[in-house]
């Protein structure tokens, strides 16, 4: 795929990396810089010391100092933050599109962190970690049975390049330790993409990454040789990240001249981002899916592509968060994430819906007013009514409305379901499932192999047996002929994921029950 020109890439990652090699120290802003009633600002710097001078027991000042600073940002918006050095730098690497650690991915569905799969050519790859592995100790530290937090076993695994860790495995009954030296592990942002049938491609994105142009356009040249003139790109629950991958994508699928977003604040002029019209996907037909996790990123994608009337936005209203935030950071390895302007659609829809007193709840009360189940209540601002590229009408409010509604389908929850999600059941069983028969799922590579294998080991009835004997879970009479068609298709892809197709097996297995695929496969994908 071609990429952007050299002066319209700078001007994009010029917007990024301008703000993130801000560097900031406590001496930078001078008083004749500051604008405003320095003496009201001054009044922290007293207050903190009169404490540090005459108060009754020993005080943690920088403790002290961080509370103050979470406390003046809180008065601001839900998105302007502090960051003290960890969380900053775990901020920074969840996006960076790569980390320091051993290279695996695992789940944690009993209270033991089990081995999905190492990453290709990482570290405990090469050590000899591998599939079904359960981590019971890290570096003499017991991790399992112990109800430990998976991020805090994150943090034990991960570690600066060339660093050792011993991980201990539970493999078959016995105990096994590996020394793995931690190196950089790339972080794949695409989930799966494969061909739903002849023309018809599907890509799922989990987030904007510093990685995700390149690895985008990667899949999307695989489906294009493979025959895909229609895409369905899957934005659900994509919290969004970096806004250059976001306009390079957007510019894959524009035409020379559409606008993509802009941006604008009290400090900050209004900046537009144009497509260049040398993207290599302007003739491919393209639904986007999105819900209430679609975020930031996402919904700049979303925006430019309903406003320009270039593909059908299908699913629930997107979650709204439209602030743009400079990282600015400090000599201690802190640092703050500063809302400076607003994103706004090429229509001129500020996508950051309001942050009142409820906006922490708002997903909730999406839930509680009937938003997520009926069209009719989702929650528009009719006085703020804006026009697309051929006069469609669309609406501000917060987030990016679909073109084509689909609710959460309540139905097919029976209790049997219910009592099985509540105990992770379909998740153990899956484990138990490759643990019996790891031999043959960890070698399958094609899905129409997995597909034929999964029923002749009859998984239904195994699930129903393991169920009832694990768990004491049963379902009533005639309920499992009402449940099967749901859980089923679930089971498989839980199950599909230990073979070598992973992600692509567990999306794949998905189709026949994802509403929102259906509707997007329903609809036409091109506006009239």
């Amino acid at each position: 795929m071609r990429r952007l020109d050299n002066t319209v890439t700078v001007a994009l990652l010029g917007i990024v990396l301008g703000v993130l090699l801000t560097l900031v120290s406590g001496k930078v802003f001078e008083k004749k810089e500051f604008d405003g009633d320095y003496n009201r600002w001054r009044k922290l710097n007293l207050i903190l010391q009169e404490v540090q001078k005459n108060y009754v027991d020993t005080i943690d000042m920088e403790g002290m100092t961080d509370a103050a600073v979470v406390a003046a940002l809180a008065e601001l918006d839900p998105h302007s933050v502090y960051l003290p050095p960890v969380e900053l730098t775990e901020s920074e690497t969840e996006l960076s599109g790569n980390f320091e650690g051993i290279g695996i991915t695992f789940n944690v569905p009993n209270d033991t962190a089990i081995v999905l799969s190492p990453v290709p050519g990482g570290p405990s790859e090469k050590a000899g970690l591998v599939q079904g592995d359960r981590i019971v100790r890290v570096d003499g530290k017991d991790i399992a049975g112990v109800k430990m937090p998976q991020d805090s076993m994150i943090r034990l695994m991960k570690g600066p390049k060339g660093t050792r860790v011993r991980i201990t495995v539970n493999r078959d009954g016995t105990l096994i330790p590996f020394d793995i030296v931690r190196d950089k592990i790339p972080v794949h942002c695409i989930d799966a993409a494969f061909m739903i049938d002849e023309t018809t491609g599907y890509i799922k994105l989990a987030k904007f990454t510093r990685t995700t142009y390149k690895e985008f356009s990667e899949a999307a040249d695989k489906l294009l040789g493979m025959g895909m003139t229609r895409l369905i790109f899957d934005l659900r629950d994509n919290t969004g990240g970096y806004f250059d991958q976001a306009l390079l994508l957007s510019n894959e699928f524009l035409q020379k001249g559409d606008g993509i977003v802009y941006m604008e604040g009290k400090q900050r002029d209004r900046q537009d981002y144009n497509a260049d019209g040398r993207g290599s996907l302007k003739d491919v037909e393209i639904s986007v899916l999105i819900d209430e996790g679609t975020a930031s990123s996402s919904e700049i994608f979303s925006g430019a592509i309903q406003d320009n009337d270039r593909g059908i936005i299908v699913g629930r209203r997107s979650f709204g968060k439209g602030l743009v935030q400079e990282p600015i950071n400090f000599t201690d390895g802190s640092g703050i994430r500063l809302t400076v302007a607003r994103f706004y659609t090429p229509s001129g829809r500020c996508i950051q819906k309001p942050y009142d007193k409820d906006y922490e709840y708002d997903i909730y009360e999406r839930y509680v007013h009937g938003e997520m189940t009926s069209a009719d209540s989702m929650k528009v601002d009719t006085s703020a009514v804006f026009y697309t590229m051929r006069g469609r009408r669309v609406y501000g409010g917060g987030g990016i409305m679909p073109d084509v509604f689909v609710p959460i389908d309540t139905t097919k929850a029976t209790t049997f379901y219910i009592n099985c999600n509540r105990k992770a059941t379909q998740m153990r069983f899956a484990q138990a499932m490759f643990d019996k028969y790891r031999g043959t799922l960890s070698g399958i590579d094609d899905f129409g192999r997995l597909e034929r294998y999964l029923e002749e080991i009859d998984l239904g009835s195994q699930f129903l047996d393991y169920a009832s004997r694990v768990d004491g879970l049963k379902p009533e009479k005639g309920e499992w002929e009402e449940t099967a068609p749901y859980m089923m298709p679930q089971l498989k892809a839980l199950v599909g994921r230990f073979s070598k197709l992973d992600n692509e097996a567990f999306y794949r297995f998905y189709l026949p029950i994802d509403d929102t695929i259906k509707a997007a496969l329903e609809n036409p994908s091109v506006v009239d």
